[in-house]
């Protein structure tokens, strides 16, 4: 862990930074600290946790348990573009199944798991709402509607394009 701690100073010190703004720092401020932790490493390894654990004078199961419940916390790594992928019923009827197999092969990945550059992110959902666009995608809030094997291509573009114009 001290490793890590070490590798990370800056954002340990941001963390702390926030912790000490807070005007509770017991378990009524978990998920709080939780979320804003995740804004700043990007994720909620288990190095993280345990800080917050100590920080927060919370046994470390119960952190755990609550990343662990709520499915907006994520312990591994999450690319910069998060392609979400609908399976909903409606959407896997139109062929969503395809769609998602074709982000899989272009990206090298499959769903839940992060390209190495952490670029690209692939996870699917079970429904989005918007069946009367189906199938749909959504990468960073943008919503694809309509979306075949032959979209794919062009919406990884999309978002490499943006990387190489910044």
């Amino acid at each position: 862990m001290c490793n890590f701690v070490s590798q990370n100073k800056k954002l340990f010190d941001e963390l702390d930074s926030l912790i000490a703004a807070l005007p509770e720092t017991d378990e009524s401020a978990l998920i709080y600290v939780l979320k804003e932790a995740q804004g700043i490493f990007g994720y909620l390894p288990k190095e993280v946790q345990l800080y917050i654990a100590g920080k927060l004078s919370l046994s470390p199961a119960k952190v755990y348990g609550v990343v662990s419940f709520y499915s907006y916390f994520s312990t591994t790594p999450v690319g910069e573009h998060k392609i979400n992928v609908c399976l909903g019923t409606a959407c896997f009827v139109k062929g969503a199944n395809a769609v998602l197999e074709e982000f899989e092969k272009q990206l090298g990945i499959k769903s839940g798991e992060t390209t190495p550059d952490l670029k690209f992110t692939i996870e699917c959902l079970r429904c989005v709402g918007a069946c009367g666009l189906a199938p749909v995608v959504v990468v960073d809030g943008r919503v694809y509607s309509r979306v075949t094997p032959d979209d794919v291509t062009g919406i990884i573009n999309d978002y490499k394009e943006v990387e190489m114009s910044c």
